[in-house]
């Protein structure tokens, strides 16, 4: 079922104690799906990422947009464009890095929402294609869009 009331918008300073708690969300996620190569969350994990998250907005190289549901945010995407990456054998692309949606909100086309969203906003920058997703683990599928740009 899809929800026309949650709309994707950029985030703003006023969504950070949200932010941090769907942050804190995702790295309990990643924890949960493998404990030797991601950290546990704690106490501190809401607002350690919350502070994380402030520093990025104020990125000309980094969007982060947020699900709003009746004002509730309620998942986000973070995304970055990257330079030439030799271990990846790529070169410049826009990378969607994380997105989380509430475990109660899934399932509504949120994510997929989230994630046209971003390319679209990626699509403006300097990117055009989609060059990989990580299937995997389902909750952190993260396209990744590359194509030559110029800033």
């Amino acid at each position: 079922m899809r929800t026309p009331t949650t709309t994707i918008r950029r985030a703003s300073t006023a969504d950070l104690p949200r932010l941090g708690r769907l942050g804190a969300l995702l790295v309990e996620e990643h924890h949960n799906f493998d404990e030797r190569r991601f950290l546990p969350t704690r106490d501190r994990t809401p607002a350690d990422y919350a502070a994380f998250l402030v520093r990025q907005l104020a990125d000309p190289n980094v969007i982060i947009l947020v699900a709003d549901d009746h004002g509730d945010v309620v998942g986000y995407t973070y995304a970055t464009i990257e330079g030439y990456d030799y271990m990846a054998l790529r070169g410049p692309a826009a990378v969607i890095q994380d997105i989380i949606v509430d475990p109660q909100f899934r399932g509504r086309g949120i994510r997929r929402r989230s994630s046209r969203f971003a390319r679209a906003a990626h699509h403006k920058w300097c990117c055009r294609r989609q060059t990989g997703t990580s299937r995997r683990n389902a909750c952190s599928r993260a396209p990744a869009f590359a194509e030559p740009w110029s800033r």
